[in-house]
């Protein structure tokens, strides 16, 4: 049994707890107002990049860095390019 979008963005939120200020307001937002209507594509993509290490969560948010092909287009939309 697959779990509930709602419940799914309840654990999404506890790891998007990265002690990071900035970081966690980004991921925040995305959360409260994307998230959900997003396609499902764009949140399998999100999903993934949250694994990824703060150091380059960091470069690639925040001081606008090259991020791997993978992320390019869940990065812009986090950046609002």
């Amino acid at each position: 049994m697959s779990d509930t979008p709602e419940k799914d963005l309840q654990r999404l939120r506890w790891q998007c707890r990265r002690g990071l200020l900035e970081l966690d307001c980004i991921f925040e937002e995305y959360l409260d107002q994307r998230y959900l209507s997003a396609p499902e594509e764009e949140r399998a993509s999100f999903r993934q990049l949250i694994n990824e290490q703060d150091p380059d969560l960091q470069a690639w948010l925040l001081h606008g860095e090259s991020c791997p092909e993978i992320f390019r287009e869940i990065v812009a939309v986090l950046r609002k390019d």
